[in-house]
């Protein structure tokens, strides 16, 4: 039987692991690029500049993240079905999760290029930081506290 306060097995902590660092990347290649539409010759302003990679390397990376995002997502909720994976987990997960596609999102938002001011920047990192730091706070805490209980009853 499955112990009931950790993941069990190596594979759905790997599964986890791999959902909650491929979930920002297909966040963000699903958003896409936000800058703004400008006659030719117009130079737009960045925040932070985008990394300079082609489109066929985007959509590479963004199918392969939106696969391992897919494959590691149904491995889970069926372990987690099957009791193989304690489903208190999920309390720590999904704030990862969401935290990491709001990062995705965000960082489209960040490196858009604009004419002028990038207000929306702005808002990104002074909101969807705090949010993302919150979330992942909570996440933290509620590890430690499953991680706690597992320890004080062996």
């Amino acid at each position: 039987m499955a112990d009931t306060a950790s993941p069990s097995g190596r594979g759905l902590l790997a599964a986890a692991a791999g959902c909650a660092l491929a979930v920002p990347v297909t966040v963000w290649w699903l958003v896409g690029d936000l800058s703004a539409s400008v006659p030719p010759g117009t130079a737009l302003d960045h925040v932070i500049s985008p990394p300079a990679i082609g489109p066929w390397a985007e959509r590479a990376i963004g199918a392969g993240a939106l696969l391992v995002t897919g494959v590691t997502s149904v491995l889970l909720v069926r372990a987690s079905r099957r009791r193989r994976f304690d489903r208190r987990w999920w309390a720590a997960l999904i704030p990862v999760l969401v935290a990491g596609a709001i990062a995705g999102a965000g960082w489209r938002v960040v490196t858009a290029g604009t004419v002028g001011a990038n207000i929306g920047a702005g808002l990104t990192l002074m909101l969807g930081g705090a949010l993302v730091a919150l979330l992942l706070l909570w996440a933290a805490g509620w590890s430690a506290r499953l991680l706690l209980a597992r320890r004080t009853t062996r």
